[in-house]
């Protein structure tokens, strides 16, 4: 029997589309389609199976919070009563 190596998620490079749901909170469904996409940064295609790479998905989500904010900055909604 062998001893199996167990790594915590946040220490892993890649990920399985299970443990980046786990990690980023965002679910495996929509993990799978925004993976899709042949151009997406952060999927590793290895045959079938599908890897995230999770410093790359970090910093696509960052991208993603980043012009999100900057859009509502740049919108005066926030500050009319």
């Amino acid at each position: 029997m062998k001893n199996k190596i167990s790594i915590p998620i946040w220490k892993k490079t890649n990920l399985t589309v299970d443990e980046a749901a786990a990690y980023c909170g965002i679910g495996v469904k929509k993990l799978r389609k925004m993976t899709e996409s042949e151009d997406c940064p952060f999927v590793l295609w290895n045959g079938t199976k599908r890897l995230i790479k999770r410093h790359q998905l970090d910093e696509y989500l960052e991208s993603i919070y980043l012009k999100s904010f900057s859009e509502d900055e740049n919108s005066d909604y926030m500050w009319k009563k």
